[in-house]
């Protein structure tokens, strides 16, 4: 009965308000089925994107002696992922490395999801040192990863600016062992399209258009976090790597459509930060029973 757990150990941000990080990828886990036991690796007053926040960033040693009060409960056998998302010391993030081995001796089977997160739209938002550690020592690590296209670019040291390059990326990504890569959203579709790819080594290689929502300038925080959960959420036990995909997509552009509905002018103009954080509690059901509106195109 053990092994049927399904139990996340979540090392990410938390923000006392608002959704990002550990606060986004919680509730919706719960929602489908899992435990969740989330590990701060901050605790803000808000995100980042706020005109200012406050609060304590967690260093290895304390990441160390939690994990180790886990370990010493005989705890480790009940994990079935790891989820780790916003990190911002690279020390934190080696010692990451060291409890993922450990989960790994503890549960063969655990899957590790990793969300490389360090930044998006050509500018970084953490220490350029978290870089290698994150391409030489934690990616070959993953089983899912789930970069955003600029953070494919930093990994892979090769610019993503068309079809052709996302794929050769995917490749590299396969080539270090992970069997599923996620790019959770490029400016490689039609105008006003974002466009997500997956690819699964030895597997389906899938598109899908998304249109833009709200005004040309509104931007979300905390989608790709919770795109991560979601993703960790359908692909478990599902054979179905292209329905997980669609039905993580279907809640992802459903929580960005609630959002955007409670915006003045649907967030056209100017449009301040807390009105902006996700309409997460408010979407329940819309991630509790996905409706895939936009289909993968399957392209090999």
């Amino acid at each position: 009965a053990e092994n049927m757990s399904k139990r996340v150990l979540s090392i990410q941000s938390h923000v006392v308000h608002g959704y990002v990080g550990n606060k986004v990828a919680t509730y919706p886990l719960q929602l489908l089925g899992f435990d969740v036991d989330p590990l701060n690796s901050v605790q803000f007053s808000n995100h980042t994107g706020y005109k200012t926040f406050k609060g304590p960033v967690s260093n290895e040693k304390e990441l160390a002696s939690i994990f180790d009060g886990l370990e010493q409960n005989e705890l480790l056998p009940l994990y079935s992922h790891l989820l780790t998302g916003y990190i911002g010391n690279p020390l934190f993030l080696r010692q990451v490395g060291i409890i993922l081995k450990k989960l790994r001796q503890a549960n063969p089977n655990l899957v590790y999801v990793c969300d490389p997160v360090m930044g998006d739209n050509g500018e970084l938002y953490v220490p350029k040192e978290l870089l290698p550690i994150y391409r030489d020592e934690i990616i070959p690590l993953a089983d899912i990863v789930t970069p955003n296209q600029y953070e494919v670019e930093l990994l892979t040291e090769k610019e993503v600016r068309s079809e052709k390059a996302v794929w050769e990326a995917m490749d590299w990504f396969h080539k270090r062992g992970i069997k599923t890569v996620v790019i959770s959203s490029s400016d490689l579709g039609q105008p006003g399209v974002l466009r997500a790819f997956l690819s699964q080594l030895n597997g389906p290689r899938l598109a899908i258009d998304i249109p833009k929502q709200g005004g040309k300038d509104l931007v979300f925080t905390g989608t790709g976090d919770l795109f991560a959960s979601l993703f960790l959420a359908h692909s478990h036990g599902c054979g179905d790597v292209t329905a997980a995909f669609e039905k993580t997509i279907a809640s992802l552009q459903a929580v960005i459509k609630k959002t955007v509905a409670a915006l003045h002018n649907g967030g056209d103009g100017p449009v301040k930060a807390f009105e902006r954080e996700l309409k997460l509690v408010h979407s329940k059901n819309e991630i509790e029973q996905p409706e895939v509106l936009l289909k993968a195109q399957k392209l090999n």
